[in-house]
C-alpha cells in the first residue's frame, strides 16, 4: 500500500497545473494513490501568518486549502516533485505557455508484413 512515515521531516515543493494555473505548494508527505491515475499531498505546509509583509498570492493559496487534509492531483496535472531543504513561498502563477500532458492518446498501428 503506501510507503509514507508520519515522522517524515521531508519537505516537498510539488508544482502542478491547476485550472490554467500553475500552483506551486509544499507538503511534507507525497506519495502515488491508491486512486489509480492520481498522487496524494498531505501536511501541506505554510508560511506563519506572524509576519509583517504578507504576500497576497500565498494568502490566496492558503485560503484555497484551508481545511484541507489531503489533495490529490492527477499525474499528468504534475509538472515536477522536488525534496527540499527548506520551505518557500507558495504561489499560483499563470500557466500560459504551460499544456497539460494529453490524456488520450492514438492508438497504433501495426504494419502486417507481407
Amino acid at each position: 500500500m503506501n510507503n509514507k512515515s508520519k515522522e517524515s521531516r521531508e519537505l516537498f515543493r510539488i508544482t502542478f497545473l491547476n485550472k490554467g494555473q500553475v500552483y506551486e505548494v509544499y507538503a511534507r508527505e507525497v506519495y502515488q494513490s491508491d486512486l489509480w491515475g492520481f498522487i496524494e499531498i498531505e501536511n501541506f505546509v505554510f508560511g506563519e501568518r506572524g509576519h509583517m509583509v504578507v504576500d497576497p498570492s500565498e494568502e490566496k493559496i492558503k485560503n484555497e486549502f484551508v481545511g484541507v487534509k489531503r489533495s490529490f492531483i492527477p499525474l499528468q496535472a504534475i509538472i515536477r516533485i522536488d525534496e527540499v531543504e527548506k520551505e518557500g513561498v507558495a504561489t499560483i502563477s499563470k500557466g500560459d505557455n504551460i499544456a497539460p500532458f494529453p490524456l488520450h492518446f492514438s492508438p497504433r498501428t501495426q504494419s502486417v508484413p507481407e
